[in-house]
């Protein structure tokens, strides 16, 4: 790119050129963003990159785009960042985390894939989804500075891509004291990783998932999460496993940074007497990591910012002592082992929908949970069993992607559903340009996922009724019609539980 047109970018993105029109809306950015969506041809060609050892150009494209929308690296690296890679649980790690910070008083963004209901979702303002005119108004800016500095026709970043530049050019703009960013996959090539200089890396669970894109093997697996480390940076993870583990540190000594295992949920102590129990122990490795992550960032940031700051947050002052929020295991200056009031507050708050998510409705109650790894699917059914107290349980599934879909079935097949459900992930038949979750994935493909799952289903368990649905909204209805006063466990897939969410519970993201 040439200096030229950053420095025409750079004044674009100032001044606001073109389309920051009022009558610019939500629903114009949701299709212009839909158009940006990858095909099947281009993802298959991604794939094929990828076997054939193509090199590829992830962070060197990010670093253009940001370039476009006038955001340099130098200007990039004075974002404050938590980064948050794994397989299973990095998302809600990563709420707790923001949530934690939030509590403290520090304003935070927070940047997550994928949405359930609303695209807007995916970035977050102390612990707000963005509103709409919001989102339509830091959309306009970033999408026509990036329109406007085309080298060639179609010269912009894809769906993903472009919500990374989105969201770091929000949080820029709107001066928060720390990011924590979520990885969309992997970690070592994966958009996010565009970022130099980041203070506290967090490595939540590992196991298989995207394996055409990440490899097939736990170690390389592992591989490519670790590189999200930076030199000099505080990294922490859960307790993994050896072969995964031999990797992290492995990188870790060849970046020169720290990586510490968080100590488990249950040891930890906590000041004033307050208390706060997790049933879940999958949950309670990830609030463990969240504590871990945002303290060490707090105590990064009061070494560079001195021990007392006024802050603003919500509109309200609010002073605190940052000397005071980390209390250390003796001899390990790392490792928090008390959890302060604030701590315990951000831990009780959280909100993190469509994650061992229960809601009571008035002919069935639903139990939904994104789970599309094993280990998450073992988890699920685990707490399904647990939690359920309905003799008739139906079950609605969906896996999207390259996902092995008969491996997410197989925790689920001991238990009893009188009816399966396999279901095209979308909420309603007609999904237009303009809706939140309009896929380029063809009808005839998505149907016949469906009818494979059912046939793997039937192979595994062979009691249950089996249903193939067009969409949520049809099965919702059969369930109402057929079933009344019954447990529903929905799960396999984020995007199918984002579509449920929207019918179930409409208002998830008022504001």
């Amino acid at each position: 790119m040439t200096i030229p047109s950053i420095c025409r970018a750079i004044l674009a993105n100032r001044f606001g050129f073109r389309m920051s029109s009022t009558k610019f809306t939500y629903e114009d950015a949701v299709h212009k963003l839909n158009l940006l969506q990858s095909n099947k041809s281009t993802i298959e060609q991604i794939r094929k990159d990828i076997r054939t050892g193509q090199k590829c150009t992830n962070l060197k494209d990010m670093e253009k785009y940001l370039q476009r929308t006038g955001v340099t690296l130098s200007m990039l690296d004075e974002l404050s960042v938590i980064h948050v890679a794994g397989t299973k649980g990095k998302g809600s790690t990563s709420a707790m985390c923001e949530s934690i910070l939030r509590a403290h008083g520090y304003r935070t963004g927070f940047y997550s894939s994928p949405h359930l209901v609303e695209v807007r979702e995916r970035i977050r303002l102390d612990g707000a989804t963005v509103t709409r005119s919001q989102f339509a108004h830091h959309f306009c800016r970033v999408y026509d500075a990036l329109h406007d500095t085309q080298s060639f026709e179609g010269d912009m970043p894809k769906y993903f891509a472009f919500l990374t530049v989105l969201a770091f050019n929000v949080f820029l703009a709107e001066k928060v004291d720390v990011a924590v960013v979520e990885v969309g996959i992997g970690g070592l090539v994966d958009y996010t990783n565009v970022l130099r200089k980041v203070p506290v890396v967090g490595i939540t669970a590992l196991g298989l998932d995207h394996t055409s894109i990440l490899g097939t093997t736990i170690p390389e697996i592992a591989a490519a999460k670790a590189g999200i480390m930076k030199r000099g940076c505080q990294a922490y993870t859960v307790r993994q496993p050896p072969d995964a583990m031999r990797v992290l540190q492995t990188v870790a000594s060849n970046v020169q940074c720290t990586l510490n295992i968080v100590p488990d949920f249950n040891t930890y102590k906590y000041q004033n007497g307050c208390k706060f129990s997790i049933n879940l122990e999958a949950y309670q490795m990830n609030a463990s990591l969240a504590v871990q992550l945002s303290h060490a960032w707090m105590r990064i940031a009061s070494q560079s910012t001195g021990y007392l700051r006024q802050k603003r947050v919500n509109g309200n002052s609010r002073s605190y002592d940052i000397e005071n929020t980390n209390v250390v295991i003796e001899n390990d200056p790392v490792l928090v082992n008390t959890l302060t009031k604030d701590t315990v507050l951000g831990l009780k708050e959280c909100k993190w929908p469509g994650r061992y998510h229960i809601i009571k409705s008035d002919y069935a109650q639903f139990f939904l949970d994104g789970a599309h790894t094993k280990e998450s699917m073992e988890i699920c059914a685990q707490w399904f069993l647990e939690n359920n107290r309905h003799q008739e349980k139906i079950l609605i599934f969906s896996a999207t992607g390259d996902r092995d879909a008969e491996m997410l079935l197989k925790p689920l097949k001991e238990i009893y559903f009188e009816t399966v459900f396999f279901v095209i992930p979308t909420a309603y038949k007609e999904v237009t340009k303009t809706n939140d979750n309009y896929s380029l994935t063809e009808y005839k493909e998505l149907i016949s996922r469906c009818n494979r799952h059912a046939i793997m289903w039937e192979n595994l368990n062979g009691k249950s009724k089996i249903v193939v649905s067009q969409c949520v909204a049809d099965t919702l209805l059969a369930v109402k019609d057929n079933h009344p006063n019954t447990a529903v466990l929905i799960t396999g897939s984020l995007h199918l539980v984002g579509a449920a969410l929207s019918i179930i519970d409409p208002n998830l993201n008022n504001g």
